[in-house]
């Protein structure tokens, strides 16, 4: 049956603002919404949510709306009711809205807007990285419009279509790109097909009244992407925010220090801020931070005070020291463009002993082997002393290549606790990188 969303929204909704879609976790008086996935079916759980304090649960199916009378909502389809309803909230909400997206460096991006904004306003942002068809309509639905006065919305995509799919839920009215790389070529098919998914952000935006970007005019793809849509030159485009200028500051740590300018063409005050950020990579996601924050009246002292205060999460970009070594930590995700950007920060480091533990590259499609046996020669025309390569790919890469030199490989993450459990490296400095899937995470509290 076909339920009208502003039905919902008025009459469900507003009297029952939290939401979940966790059957295990509901909050006292919360909807649940009974999503299905390859595994599950939501709807078998809708008794036990309502059970667990859910005041009603959206559901698809017929037969389990019949028999839980009165406190289940019958759909059509749950999760488009789900985006339906975030739509609909988004709406209501008067406050500007930030859409981030990019191949790389979106969630430290996200964190860093949200940090920068907050030393003025109330912020929501997404949590985690809940960037998805369903993460995104969550994270719209915790807004409160008496309460929040900016949102910063994270997506993600790994096929053509989604970033207008997901445009369409959020509405936003600014837009930022990180930056477009080799990532999730199975689903996007070439870099082209990268470079036009991600780009859905400014096809949108561009058609939209009012709707503003902040470009990286540095970068030539997000350039070129940007004058296909707004037209050149980019300069003299009012809805083109560039970023400002920065640069790196000479530093003897691994934490990334950086100079940003006030004021046009270099020629205002220079701020310095010590960041607790690794990666020269990182610059521009900073120079985004500075940007929209001066963009929405953040004071520059603010802004520096908000960077240098931010802590990284999550396993990327994060320093740490143990009683044995000192670590890298980018394992949360890994594609050809962050690989190489990681190994080449990394060989910018001086220390006496370097050593990486690299994890496969998820979802590269038909050139994933290519790809591998790139990061294999990279590493091995580096000043590492040990490296250990996870996963079948990289063996296979890692074959091919035929080094005479020390190089591990290891099926899995197992066997590499294991043999750090009988010989664990001590006196590295060691990057720690991979897809998540190769749960290279674990092993930081072990090294």
């Amino acid at each position: 049956m076909f339920m009208d969303i502003q039905y919902i929204y008025n009459n469900v909704f507003l009297a029952h603002p939290v939401v979940s879609t966790d059957s295990r976790h509901c909050p006292e008086g919360c909807m649940f919404f009974a999503l299905k996935g390859e595994r599950f079916d939501g709807n078998q759980y809708a008794a036990m949510a309502l059970e667990g304090g859910a005041a009603v649960a959206v559901v698809d199916a017929p037969s389990v709306a019949a028999s839980l009378p009165g406190r289940a909502l019958l759909v059509d389809d749950v999760l488009a009711t789900l985006q339906a309803l975030a739509r609909e909230h988004r709406r209501r909400f008067r406050g500007p809205v930030i859409q981030v997206t990019g191949t790389n460096g979106k969630t430290t991006t996200k964190e860093l807007l949200a940090a920068v904004l907050g030393r003025r306003y109330h912020v929501l942002w997404t949590q985690g990285n809940l960037n998805n068809h369903i993460g995104v309509p969550l994270t719209l639905l915790r807004l409160r419009p008496a309460e929040h006065e900016v949102a910063v919305v994270e997506t993600g995509a790994n096929h053509p279509g989604e970033i207008a799919a997901l445009c369409g839920i959020v509405e936003p009215d600014f837009g930022l790109i990180t930056n477009v790389g080799r990532a999730h070529l199975a689903g996007f098919g070439s870099f082209d097909g990268v470079k036009r998914t991600k780009g859905e952000l400014y096809d949108f935006l561009s058609s939209r009244p009012g709707g503003n970007v902040f470009v990286n005019t540095c970068d030539a793809d997000l350039s070129a992407m940007a004058a296909a849509r707004f037209g050149l030159p980019l300069a003299d485009n009012a809805r083109i925010i560039p970023y400002v200028s920065g640069r790196l500051s000479a530093t003897t740590g691994a934490e990334l220090s950086f100079c940003w300018e006030e004021g046009a063409d270099c020629a205002g005050v220079v701020h310095e801020v010590r960041t607790h950020l690794v990666g020269n990579y990182n610059l521009a996601n900073l120079r985004a931070a500075v940007t929209v924050g001066l963009a929405f009246g953040v004071t520059p002292a603010d802004i520096d005070a908000a960077l240098a205060a931010y802590q990284p999460t999550l396993g990327r970009s994060e320093f740490k020291t143990t009683p044995y070594n000192a670590l890298i930590v980018d394992a949360y995700n890994a594609n050809p463009t962050s690989m190489r950007a990681a190994l080449d920060n990394f060989a910018s480091i001086r220390h006496e002993r370097k050593m990486v533990i690299l994890g496969d590259m998820r979802e590269l499609g038909s050139v994933s082997h290519e790809e591998h046996c790139r990061v294999v020669e990279q590493v091995l025309k580096s000043d590492v002393q040990e490296a250990w390569f996870v996963g079948e790919e990289f063996a296979a890469a890692v074959s091919a290549v035929g080094s005479t030199a020390p190089v591990v490989t290891l099926p899995d993450v197992a066997a590499a606790k294991a043999r750090i459990a009988a010989s664990r490296p001590e006196g590295f400095l060691i990057l720690v990188k991979g897809s998540n899937g190769t749960r290279l995470f674990e092993l930081p509290e072990l090294l």
